[in-house]
């Protein structure tokens, strides 16, 4: 072998062992995994336009949904354009307001309040609706001032106002089960959620057989009159039920309602088919203590009973097995409001301190009543208490929500 012939041969050896040299590291590249900057994990599209704390919303539109004008829905753009999280239909909206009052005196005082109004359309990306009901002094108490926030919302808030609100939140929603039917059931002003949780089943699940009794006293205070009956009219599956308390000389049985009276048990009996019902309740106290309670003695099991009352409400429902306390949560406790200077034994007949503090009549701001808004929130100066659920509000060191709190032991409260 000529030595030309032997440098030839070298030669190609060192080409083949480069070219496979270069073939094994092309294949580990596309096969091994090589350590690398770590990349965050893709958020879902509703994780990535929900936001925390308090965001700007112009209000874009008015419209009074009733012909007392009593009821109006403010429609909400946000500020900075941003395209809005969907929520689940029956959720509401919390509002950070300063309202205009005045002292006793009559000196400019203003003051700032945080409310919860429901959503009252079904979820989509450039506008929030919410219906609010003027709030006055109840006629057999008409010394009671009218509502601080839903004043301010009708007599102060216009077109282009901008106000602050926090994502939309709660625990009372539609549960999206289409085999089940859905019963709603609204006294007044809360048939706001139920327009919200009736507007998505007709949009995404308009095979689903849905009902709403809405109890009013007459036709001027009928909100989303003629919407109600137009989806009633256009969808088969949908069961509409509207109950007058105290019709007016000109209101038609079979044109402006269906029954004359109140909601209860006995009408539902006559006019709800047998079947797989889930029931939604919302409404002022007298209805709920009526309804609620009625519905559960009839056998229906409470994870199919969900409600929402206005305002301070205790219902005292029947005994079933899953709502039997045990005895370890049974506290008895000495409960000290160092503000007002009174000791009130808690005895665990209430479903949290807000409660409790609002039967004893311990004043206490509050607004969602869910553990949502903060509005309740107090100094705790000593003891322990515990949640019925987590609340969404981040609470302070050193302070309890007392409308989802329970105390585990004797307790000290700033209020």
């Amino acid at each position: 072998m000529t030595a030309l012939t032997l440098l030839a041969y070298i030669s190609a050896a060192i080409l083949l062992q480069v070219a496979v040299g270069v073939s094994i590291a092309l294949w580990r590249r596309a096969h091994v995994a090589v350590p690398a900057t770590p990349i965050a994990p893709v958020q879902r599209s509703s994780e990535r336009l929900s936001w925390v704390g308090w965001r700007d919303f112009r209000v874009a539109r008015r419209e009074f949904e009733d012909a007392a004008r009593s009821q109006c829905s403010f429609y909400l753009e946000p500020s900075d354009g941003v395209a809005l999280p969907p929520f689940k239909p029956g959720q509401y909206l919390t509002f950070q307001l300063v309202c205009g009052t005045t002292d006793a005196r009559g000196v400019a005082a203003p003051r700032s309040v945080i409310r919860c109004y429901s959503l009252s359309d079904k979820p989509n990306a450039s506008t929030y609706r919410v219906t609010i009901k003027r709030a006055t002094a109840p006629p057999n108490r008409p010394e009671l001032p009218p509502g601080v926030s839903s004043s301010f919302f009708h007599d102060s808030v216009k077109i282009g106002d901008v106000l602050s609100v926090k994502a939309p939140a709660g625990n009372f929603y539609i549960n999206g089960d289409s085999a089940t039917q859905a019963v709603f059931i609204a006294g007044g002003i809360g048939v706001t959620p139920m327009v919200s949780m009736l507007q998505w089943c007709l949009a995404e699940q308009p095979t689903r057989i849905v009902h709403l009794y809405y109890g009013v006293r007459c036709s001027a205070d009928h909100a989303f009159k003629a919407q109600l009956a137009g989806m009633a009219a256009s969808n088969r599956n949908f069961r509409l039920h509207v109950v007058y308390s105290n019709p007016l000389s000109g209101d038609v049985v079979g044109t402006d309602f269906q029954h004359n009276g109140y909601i209860d048990i006995d009408l539902l009996r006559r006019t709800l088919p047998h079947g797989n019902h889930e029931f939604y309740v919302c409404g002022p106290s007298a209805m709920m203590e009526s309804v609620v309670p009625s519905i559960v003695a009839r056998g229906v099991p409470m994870s199919d009973v969900h409600f929402e009352a206005f305002g301070p409400a205790t219902l005292r429902l029947p005994q079933t097995p899953e709502m039997v306390v045990a005895k370890d949560e049974r506290v008895e406790a000495d409960i000290r409001f160092a503000r007002t200077g009174r000791t009130i034994t808690w005895d665990g007949s209430d479903a949290s301190l807000l409660e409790f503090a609002e039967r004893n009549g311990i004043p206490v701001e509050s607004g969602c009543r869910s553990g949502s808004c903060g509005s309740c929130e107090t100094k705790l100066v000593s003891g322990e208490v515990r949640y019925s659920h987590p609340p969404d509000f981040e609470v302070s060191p050193g302070s309890c929500l007392m409308c989802v709190a329970k105390p585990v032991s004797a307790l000290v409260l700033e209020a």
